[in-house]
C-alpha cells in the first residue's frame, strides 16, 4: 500500500493557505493562470482525474476531473477534497500496481502519488506565501 501522508500532508497545507487567502490574493493573476483560485482549481481536477483513474472510472460528463468551478472561496475546499480522493483510491492498492493515469499511461501507484505530491508543491510553490 502506497504511504499517502506526504500527499495528504502537502495538499492540507496548501488547502488551508487557499482558505486563509483574502479575495485580492485569491483572484490575483499568476504565471499560467488567471488566478490563484485557477491554479488550485486546475490542480484539484488533475487529482480528481487521478483518482477517478485509479478506481477505473471516468469523469461524469467529461468534466476535467469531474470538478466543478465552485468559485474563489471554494479552492482550498476542492483542493483538500480531491487530495484525500487520490489518497483514498490509491490506498488499497500496491507499490507497484498499474494505475491509469490522465494521460493514458500505466504508471505505479507509489508513481502517481510522488507526481501529486510534486505538482502540489508546485502549485504552492507558484501561488506563493
Amino acid at each position: 500500500m502506497p504511504d499517502p501522508a506526504p500527499l495528504l500532508t502537502a495538499v492540507d497545507r496548501l488547502a488551508d493557505r487557499f482558505r486563509s487567502m483574502p479575495q485580492s490574493r485569491l483572484t490575483a493573476p499568476v504565471p499560467g493562470h488567471p488566478s490563484r483560485a485557477a491554479a488550485a482549481l486546475a490542480l484539484a481536477r488533475r487529482l480528481a482525474a487521478d483518482a477517478l483513474a485509479a478506481e477505473g472510472a471516468a469523469a461524469p460528463g467529461g468534466a476535467p476531473g469531474g470538478m466543478p468551478d465552485a468559485g474563489p472561496f471554494a479552492a482550498g475546499d476542492q483542493l483538500a477534497v480531491a487530495g484525500h480522493d487520490l489518497a483514498a483510491a490509491l490506498a488499497p492498492l500496491a507499490p507497484d500496481a498499474p494505475v491509469a493515469t490522465r494521460d493514458g499511461a500505466r504508471s505505479a501507484a507509489d508513481a502517481v502519488l510522488a507526481d501529486a505530491v510534486a505538482a502540489v508543491g508546485a502549485v504552492a510553490e507558484l501561488v506563493g506565501g
